[in-house]
């Protein structure tokens, strides 16, 4: 399904499985099938051309023509799927509960029958009327003349791979240091005399696009060690005040305040009060990013107290009037046109940003051209860039895209004319990456867009409908998103340790276009508090992001009858619409919602078409029964809820392919009857159900797996690892009473081709290293290793270095036992672990130590150790003690556990001054935290 085309590559297939499905239908109904089908294939051909044409180039009866066609298409889907739904469901009612027996199934068996009937009587009244409106459709379109300005068609985009792996670099924009050090310079000095001591507030403001919030965080990135305590936080259009309040705390100083805040919540004033308290004293700074409203200002600026010691705020905003009255207005300037040839030049070619000369001289015309256009703003120099690198080094065809972005930005910098660049960005896209980036319009701006629950709800949609080359639906979702991040259109969130992507954001400026092209084509109805301009009383989804009373009058003065999308967020709970409400919803998304105020789940039964249902952190302590009856559910997300036990008939759903829970919720018996299932977490394994292990061998299309054993059980778990030849991310966790007992439990394993993860916590599931895992091309995949051996060697170490994809290495040796003594591990081969970025290494009784050229990522780094070995090490050699922490270009972060035991005060005191004295001479200056003996040191960040 795509925005112009709306449902009819699909609703052609369900036409198809009509006539070849054992449904019974009449011949002359099947008749009218066929006809059905040849018009709308043709209809969906000249629907491919508008597709691919900008909307600003259409005739304005094309448009009128593909809307009606498209709003025709999706009725038509719907009548269908309820036609199977009513009358052609499970042949065997009682298939999963007890059989009728005698008078009973008779009876039964003819209502059945009898509802069939009527549902094929019905199906083929309503096909006779369908038929009826697309010969009106037909006829319209005859009437008038279609003159698309644009053939488009689908063309393979090839997309420079070299812009993925800069996209990291594009962040800190060309030519940015001079100015982040002329803003430095406002905040630090005063008529030429340094003032760090003084408060001072700088608002920082531009248009969408033009590098604020990156502006602002180089500064903070540069200036931070100079204060006590820092916090960057995102303010956003609609912010959670308690919530933006509760993160800054966390900021400050997470230690203190991430677990007692989620122990002791605090409402808006006493939040403000603590952050009052924290700071009067201390010399901080912090980053108030995006403030659309002064009043929203005001009330965090009652939080940030002024005080004598020196503290700094930098806010940044669109609106000039927000920046003056929150003071000390900074006007970001566009890039200019040496910068902008550098961004250009650097993001399609590499390695041209200091030159600012376009390689291809054949190209340089062109070129000049586009940046005029481009204006200096950096988002449109970037997309612009992505653009341009998909397509051949051309003249011609750099000129068709000059000349199709039009020559507003030449006079102005309108948000029209922004749209300009970014729509022909769009319109570039193949059809079914436009209609995953436009979903992305159901979520708020600034929102963190769980990857994994993205694919699933694309997938719900029937964005993803076909299998390629063996590969998922989900895996071709995967590929869907990681496209849309090489083409710059959303923004990968890396987690901090493992440096993978698991999350996403929409840049504002890609937002603003995608909701407007939403709203024009009833695509999503956003309701967020600010105009919504006119709205279709035809909702097919909705987003309710913000509640208040007029959202009440206007959602009751609409039918959600034809909903296929409702995602409701915190902020509007008071809004969620009574599931009465829907007819054909397909996914539900409440996450966040507290329903534990009388809104009832009771009917969700009845949404037969439902394909995804996020409960997350809804605040239920009981999943209802009914969803048993969703027979075509897809995903069910039940995280984080008190919920104890799962509905009995779960096991009913057998589309089910995601479903998630906490690890105290008990499955009941029968999981394996799911056969479907690719993402299971997390399943609790103990001894009232260890019979469950030979269930979840019949899994066998798991992807993900998060399974928690309670005791050590694990005597079954080999044999299930065997069977799951499909499996990419698996976690093993275990809360035990006897570790020793399960020492070696997996060494027989061996792991998948594609294993891209593994975790196993709290025991030592290998004696020693297994020997795919020293094989980097049996796992050339795996990015995520968390495990414990009994033993490990320094070859086997280096061999994991060579490991190709590994950015995250979390190991625990159980050399103690071994009785051990004098173990140092030595990282040295240049080019090993060349992707790692985040390490840990636990239980080796001597230090490991780094030379040059080893971990050249590494960003974060954790260790525990002997003193007494470090210490006869250091006396081994010519230095003293140097773990080689210089040798890691790139260490930011540096956490140590150390053991002291049989070594003197002195001793410690030696070993922790010459950390510290490491980290200080280090170029990046990482900061250090010591942990000794149980007691932490002072938290330092030089």
């Amino acid at each position: 399904m795509e925005l112009a085309t709306g449902a009819l590559p699909s609703v052609i297939a369900k036409l198809g499985d009509l006539l070849v499905g054992e449904y019974n239908l009449q011949k002359a109904v099947k008749g009218e099938i066929r006809f059905l089908q040849s018009e709308l294939e043709s209809m969906h051909g000249a629907l491919g051309k508008v597709s691919a044409t900008p909307a600003d180039q259409l005739d304005p009866q094309d448009k009128i023509w593909a809307r009606d066609l498209r709003e025709l298409s999706f009725d038509i889907e719907d009548t269908i799927d309820a036609f199977v739904v009513r009358g052609m469901g499970d042949d065997d009612d009682h298939s999963h509960s007890a059989k009728p027996h005698g008078i009973s199934k008779l009876i039964d068996r003819s209502v059945g029958l009898f509802r069939k009937a009527k549902a094929r009587h019905g199906i083929a009244s309503e096909i006779m009327n369908i038929k009826s409106r697309v010969v009106e459709v037909h006829e319209r379109r005859r009437r008038y003349e279609i003159n698309i300005a644009v053939g488009g068609g689908d063309k393979p985009a090839t997309i420079d791979p070299r812009l993925f792996a800069r996209y990291t670099d594009a962040k800190e924009l060309v030519g940015i240091g001079e100015t982040r050090d002329e803003l430095i310079k406002i905040l630090t000095e005063e008529n030429g005399v340094s003032v760090q001591r003084a408060g001072k507030v700088v608002s920082i403001v531009g248009f969408g696009g033009l590098g604020k919030t990156t502006l602002a965080n180089a500064v903070y990135e540069k200036i931070r060690p100079l204060f006590d305590c820092c916090a960057f936080v995102s303010v956003s259009q609609t912010p959670d005040l308690k919530k933006l309040f509760k993160g800054t705390l966390c900021q400050l100083d997470a230690k203190k305040y991430e677990r007692r805040l989620n122990e002791n919540p605090l409402d808006e004033v006493q939040l403000i009060n603590e952050l009052r308290e924290f700071l009067q004293q201390k010399r901080y700074f912090i980053v108030m990013d995006d403030i659309w409203d002064i009043s929203i200002w005001k009330i965090i600026k009652c939080a940030l107290p002024g005080n004598d010691v020196g503290y700094k705020i930098i806010t940044t905003t669109r609106i000039f009037e927000v920046a003056e009255k929150a003071g000390g207005v900074y006007k970001l300037k566009n890039l200019s046109l040496n910068n902008s040839r550098r961004l250009l030049y650097g993001r399609i070619f590499g390695n041209c940003e200091d030159t600012g000369k376009c390689p291809d001289e054949e190209l340089a015309e062109v070129s000049e051209r586009i940046l005029r256009k481009c204006a200096g703003v950096p988002l449109a120099i970037i997309t612009m860039a992505s653009l341009l690198a998909c397509k051949a080094r051309n003249k011609m065809e750099w000129y068709e895209v000059y000349n199709l972005v039009g020559t507003g930005l030449e006079n102005s910098l309108d948000v029209k004319n922004m749209r300009k660049i970014l729509s022909f960005s769009y319109y570039d896209l193949p059809p079914h990456l436009r209609t995953c980036l436009l979903y992305l319009s159901v979520f708020p701006e600034d929102y963190k867009i769980e990857k994994d629950h993205l694919i699933w709800m694309w997938i719900a949609e029937g964005f993803i409908q076909c299998e390629k080359q063996g590969r998922s639906l989900f895996e071709l979702g995967e590929s869907y998103f990681n496209d849309l991040v090489n083409r710059s259109m959303i923004q990968p969130i890396y987690d901090m340790y493992t440096d993978i992507v698991s999350e996403c954001r929409v840049h504002d400026m890609i937002l603003d276009l995608i909701c407007s092209l939403s709203s024009e084509e009833n695509f999503v109805t956003i309701l967020n508090g600010r105009d919504q301009g006119s709205l279709s009383y035809t909702i097919r989804r909705l987003s309710l992001q913000n509640g208040n009373e007029d959202h009440a009058m206007t959602s009751a003065t609409r039918s959600l009858q034809q909903a296929r999308t409702a995602l409701v967020f915190p902020s509007a709970t008071d809004l969620v619409p009574v599931l009465r409400s829907f007819r054909v919803l397909r996914v539900l998304d409440l996450q966040g919602c507290d329903l534990s105020q009388g809104y009832s789940l009771k009917y969700v039964g009845n949404l037969f078409h439902l394909r995804y249902l996020g409960l997350r952190d809804t605040h239920i302590r009981e999943a209802p029964e009914e969803i048993g009856n969703i027979q075509f559910l897809q995903t069910l997300d039940l995280r984080e809820n008190p919920i104890c036990d799962l509905p009995l008939n779960i096991v009913k759903l057998r589309h089910l392919t995601s479903l998630c829970f906490d690890g105290f919720a008990r499955v009941p018996d029968g999981i394996g009857s799911l056969t479907m299932l690719e993402h299971l977490a997390n399943v609790l394994i103990d001894c009232a159900t260890v019979g469950m292990m030979e269930e979840l061998g019949n899994l066998t299309e798991l992807r993900v797996l998060c399974i928690i054993f309670w005791d050590g059980w694990n005597d079954k778990l080999l044999g299930l690892l065997q069977k799951l030849q499909k499996i990419q991310r698996l976690s093993i966790d275990v809360c035990m009473s006897n570790v020793r007992k399960n020492i070696g439990g997996l060494d027989a394993w061996v792991a998948p081709r594609h294993l891209v993860a593994l975790k196993t916590e709290n025991i030592c599931w290998f004696s020693s290293l297994p020997a795919w895992m020293t094989n980097p091309s049996h796992v050339p995949n795996l990015r995520s290793l968390s495990i414990a051996v009994r033993e490990i060697r320094q070859a086997d170490v280096e061999t994991l270095g060579r490991l190709p994809a590994l950015r995250d290495l979390q190991l625990q040796v159980d050399h103690e036992e071994l009785g051990i003594r004098g173990v140092v591990l030595v990282i040295g081969s240049a080019g090993s672990f060349a992707c790692l970025v985040c390490c840990g290494l636990w239980g080796f009784v001597g230090p490991a130590v780094f030379r040059r050229g080893a971990m050249p990522r590494l960003r974060t780094l954790r260790s525990r150790f002997s003193v007494r070995e470090a210490i006869a090490f250091a006396g081994a050699g010519d230095d003293g003690l140097d773990l080689g922490l210089g040798s890691l270009p790139s260490l930011q972060e540096v956490n140590v556990s150390l053991d002291c035991e049989g070594a003197s005060e002195e001793e410690v005191k030696e070993l922790k001054a010459a950390l510290r004295s490491a980290t200080k001479i280090h170029p990046n200056h990482p900061s250090i935290s010591i942990d000794g003996d149980g007691q932490v040191s002072d938290d330092e960040r030089e």
